[in-house]
């Protein structure tokens, strides 16, 4: 129970976060699909790399343990695909979408909301037929960068807070030059 109640509360201020970082507002994911606005973006960065930390942290303390998934390619191509097209068509992501729902935006629900519903329900049918064919291809085992490189995961973490880092600052150097 405690788990479930922990999870309703990170999902509370997950949504809180996502309100307040605009990421609900469909013309700021217009514009992060358009590559005009990168708020979206720099929420989404911020999220991972404190994530990170915080999973990493959890872990190293005995709090918590990681669930790696395996690496499929095929299975990981084809759901990126259908999210890419999900979002490009509705303007919302799986997330967005509920914390859209939440503010009232009924394109939101009935585009967003229903269609994962209906996605859902389509994928648990023809699932059988497809677990051995192409969400078989490309299966590599439970991968991790630090685990694949041999290095401590707080050197990955790290270099890649050096390079979100370096990325944000780069677009944000833009944006004003833009601007100007």
């Amino acid at each position: 129970m405690g788990t479930l109640i922990l999870g309703l509360i990170t999902g509370i201020f997950f949504g809180f976060f996502l309100q307040k970082g605009q990421a609900l507002r469909y013309d700021r994911q217009l514009g992060m699909l358009r590559l005009k606005d990168f708020t979206i973006l720099k929420l989404m960065v911020t999220a991972i790399l404190v994530g990170m930390v915080g999973i990493y942290f959890f872990v190293d303390m005995g709090w918590g343990k990681l669930s790696l998934k395996p690496t499929i390619l095929g299975a990981n191509i084809i759901g990126g695909l259908i999210f890419g097209l999900g979002w490009g068509m509705l303007g919302y992501c799986p997330g967005t979408a509920i914390g859209a729902t939440g503010e009232g935006r009924w394109d939101a629900f009935w585009g967003g909301v229903l269609g994962m519903l209906v996605g859902a329900g389509i994928f648990a049918e023809v699932y059988p037929s497809l677990k051995d064919s192409f969400l078989k291809w490309g299966d590599y085992g439970k991968l991790s960068i630090p685990a694949l490189l041999g290095v401590n995961h707080w050197i990955v973490i790290a270099l890649v807070w050096a390079v979100m880092i370096t990325v944000l600052f780069v677009l944000d150097k833009k944006k004003s030059l833009i601007k100007n």
